[in-house]
């Protein structure tokens, strides 16, 4: 895809999507969202691509949605178009297979946070900023995020953000556990790229089935997600991945995975 609102690109294992509205600081509208969802879907089929990167063009990640698009809805059509859309595309990229990665090069406010909390790992630009404002706008965020802030940091500080708009900076995300770390924005995307093939490196089976582990466990009560992890293990175990790994440990070389 060139010239369009999202470009794919690959590297080797790595994919990445480079949403490419620089004009309007990467905003999110139904067009855009939709492009996306494609670009992920042909990254997702994509056999030879194991870890799926994402980073926006320009001075942003994605600085929101499009506020004038969103002045102009009324409660039933915003729900049938274009949340409905947001919450599917946003859904999916948290249930994808293949490890995920936020290169965040930039300001990621609104649905940009919303966005960053559905992938995996986040690495942030020294410049960075995250922020949810949509309450000095009279609403609040409607594409996710008010339901996975809180799951994602303590409820006191995810409330405070909410309640006031405010925006953090990237260390501020980090301290507060939605970030991994902060790079100088020079090195973003070199760190990101060392950080995904290191991840391509291990079996793309097994890390489909742990992402599964992570993502459906947390959502049961201990009780239930121990089981569930037991018979995930189990699956893992079926697999040519894992005598693979542990074969190459004993004759002490590198494993070669193959995603069987």
């Amino acid at each position: 895809m060139t010239e369009q609102a999202v470009v794919v690109s690959t590297e080797g294992a790595v994919g990445t999507l480079t949403i490419n509205r620089p004009e309007t600081l990467n905003a999110l509208d139904v067009p855009t969202l939709l492009v996306l969802e494609q670009a992920l879907t042909t990254l997702e089929q994509d056999d030879a691509v194991r870890v799926i990167v994402v980073t926006g063009a320009g001075r942003a990640f994605i600085a929101g949605g499009d506020i004038a698009d969103l002045e102009s809805r009324r409660g039933l059509t915003h729900y049938q178009e274009f949340a409905e859309v947001i919450h599917r595309v946003f859904r999916r990229f948290e249930t994808c297979d293949k490890p995920t990665i936020a290169a965040v090069n930039g300001w990621a406010l609104g649905g940009g946070t919303e966005l960053i909390m559905c992938l995996d790992i986040r690495l942030l630009a020294d410049g960075a900023q995250l922020g949810l404002p949509e309450i000095t706008l009279g609403l609040f965020p409607g594409a996710g995020g008010s339901q996975r802030i809180i799951r994602q940091m303590s409820p006191c500080r995810a409330k405070e953000l909410l309640f006031t708009g405010n925006r953090i900076t990237a260390e501020e995300a980090v301290e507060l556990g939605v970030a991994n770390r902060v790079v100088p924005a020079a090195e973003l995307m070199g760190e990101v790229g060392k950080l995904a093939n290191s991840i391509a490196e291990k079996s793309p089976l097994v890390l489909k089935l742990l992402k599964r582990s992570l993502l459906y466990g947390s959502d049961m009560p201990l009780s239930s997600a121990l089981p569930y992890e037991q018979a995930m293990i189990g699956l893992v175990l079926d697999a040519d991945d894992s005598h693979e790994g542990c074969t190459a440990f004993l004759e002490k070389r590198p494993a070669e995975f193959k995603g069987r």
